[in-house]
């Protein structure tokens, strides 16, 4: 096991920016695994799937963002209050934005050059400057708040509130609260459709992910998921991801130990994809072939075509694997 200085945090949804984007950075082909509980990275060689290192991190990595070249990538550590960055290709320690309280997940500005980061224990979302490091504004937040998303142009953020059963929607400039959206109980993670009219949000303890219309701020439907053989209350949805086309949405159901797989434009549940004990953590490939799936009680990450939506290997990873990032 290769040791890195202890000390990071960060998670993170992705969002479609239809903005200028910067030259990428050569892709490493790497895959990188965020355990929480064992406090390391695992890494995966994207060509192979076999593991090539582990390393540690700081305490409780958690959420995990490229920068805007994807040359780097933040890990967010809530027992260490800090965001380590490392280096893509290399996976060094590049350096820590540190005195972050309790970093659960955060999402990249479409500039590249802030994250908003959700504060569980303060019940606070902060704007950090990524250059410099230092919080350049704060928004009070419902209880224990977790998702974070941008729109595309930059203007607004939604972070979610797990014990308030709330969706924030904030004023990224000014980071004041425009409006509160009362959806199922505890939300988890963000997705937005191609055109950002809705925004899907996953509820865990409802077993349900609510679409928000983003015009009026109002949940418009929900979608209530029930696979074969479990009961109401052992489907816990967390992450969720909208492929490219808009198309298909996949959500990782928790304790129901399934990915479930959504038409988005129906809104109809088309399949059940049994994985390892509960997914919830999820990642796509640029292709979108392959849908990487962090399973937190059975220590392992499923690769599932989705083509056939078959787990094609199991592959053990750390202690509660938690966030997923793909650079190829």
């Amino acid at each position: 096991m290769r040791h890195c200085a202890a000390t990071a945090l960060i998670h993170a949804t992705a969002v479609t920016v239809f903005l200028a984007m910067p030259a990428r950075a050569e892709p490493s082909g790497k895959i990188y695994i965020s355990n929480e509980k064992s406090s390391t990275i695992t890494v995966l060689d994207g060509r192979t799937n076999e593991v090539i290192d582990t390393f540690e991190t700081c305490a409780r990595p958690r959420g995990m963002h490229f920068n805007h070249d994807r040359s780097q990538f933040f890990v967010g550590c809530a027992d260490d209050n800090v965001i380590a960055v490392y280096d893509t290709a290399t996976a060094k320690l590049v350096h820590r934005i540190r005195k972050m309280e309790e970093p659960e997940t955060f999402d990249l500005h479409p500039s590249g050059d802030y994250l908003v980061v959700s504060n569980e224990e303060d019940a606070a979302a902060t704007k950090v400057n990524v250059a410099t490091g230092k919080v350049e504004g704060e928004a009070e937040l419902g209880e224990e708040p977790e998702g974070v998303l941008f729109r595309a142009d930059g203007k607004t953020v939604y972070v979610a509130s797990e014990a308030n059963n709330l969706v924030h929607v904030i004023d990224f400039e000014t980071m004041e609260v425009k409006a509160d959206i009362f959806v199922g109980t505890r939300p988890r993670r963000f997705a937005l459709t191609r055109d950002e009219k809705y925004l899907w949000v996953s509820c865990e303890l409802a077993g349900e992910v609510d679409i928000i219309d983003t015009a009026t701020n109002k949940v418009a439907w929900d979608i209530l998921f029930l696979p074969p053989g479990f009961r109401r209350e052992e489907v816990t949805p967390v992450d969720l991801l909208i492929t490219n086309d808009g198309k298909t949405a996949y959500v990782a159901l928790g304790r129901a130990n399934h990915v479930g797989v959504v038409d988005v434009e129906s809104r109809r549940i088309i399949d059940y994809i049994l994985v390892g004990k509960r997914p919830w953590g999820l990642a796509l490939t640029s292709d979108e072939s392959l849908l990487y799936v962090a399973n937190g009680l059975s220590d392992d990450v499923s690769i599932v075509d989705t083509r056939t939506r078959k787990v094609l290997k199991s592959i053990p990873v750390g202690l509660i694997p938690y966030g997923i990032l793909i650079d190829d």
